[in-house]
């Protein structure tokens, strides 16, 4: 069974009198342990797609499952648990928490799990040791730099042990060499088996991936290996 499937997949929005159709009978289907990029320009409708697959909408039309749910007409209570406990995200902003150390804000995501204090702390901590933190544990975000700070958010994405980690517009805030060491990460993570998906418009970016997905008017115009 694919983790991910689309089949027809349409997303509308109306403002005023107007509908806007974002995505237009799209059909994708994500293999486990694959590595793929979501490519497009501005308004190509790649936002919109990374919405759907990270459980945060639903489509106006077609079918979407995730993780084996169905979740076409989902509530938003079964979106949250199928994002909670599946899918992991980095952000290009990185989304942290000042006032939080390092460990404090990978461990963010395990409050909502039921997992005692202990047991969080220790997690956090040993992930954060996993991607190269363990000297920074009770550094702050002003006290790293941005591709520390993005080590942080990929931590904070992988403590739930998720099926899918999702990254979106990943190195969109760091230099070309740091850009390049978080991808290394991405590339290590997939290569140890977990599931990723870039969304992008930097074609450097994708060319990382084993598989690109190019999306333009709300379409997939073309797949290809890079």
């Amino acid at each position: 069974m694919s983790l991910v499937f689309l089949e027809d997949v349409k997303k509308s929005y109306r403002i005023g009198d107007q509908e806007i159709r974002a995505l237009d009978g799209v059909s994708l289907r994500i293999e486990e342990g694959e590595f793929l990029a979501i490519i497009g320009p501005s308004g190509s409708g790649k936002s919109t797609l990374m919405h759907l697959l990270g459980c945060l909408d639903t489509p106006s039309s077609g079918r979407m499952e995730i993780c084996g749910r169905d979740l076409s007409s989902a509530t938003a209570d079964m979106l949250a648990d199928v994002r909670n406990r599946e899918l992991g995200f980095v952000f290009q902003a990185f989304n942290l928490l000042p006032k939080l150390d390092v460990v404090r804000n990978i461990e963010l995501p395990l409050i909502y799990s039921g997992i005692s204090k202990n047991e969080r702390r220790a997690r956090a901590e040993e992930v954060a040791r996993s991607v190269g933190l363990g000297e920074r544990l009770a550094n702050r975000p002003t006290q790293l730099s941005g591709g520390q700070c993005q080590r942080v958010a990929i931590g904070r994405a992988l403590v739930n042990r998720p099926r899918i980690l999702f990254g979106d517009e990943p190195t969109g805030n760091l230099d070309s060499s740091t850009g390049e060491m978080i991808l290394e990460m991405f590339r290590q993570l997939n290569r140890e088996g977990k599931t990723v998906v870039l969304v992008t418009h930097d074609p450097d970016v994708a060319a990382v991936t084993k598989r690109v997905i190019e999306i333009r008017d709300g379409r997939i115009r073309r797949e290809y290996k890079p």
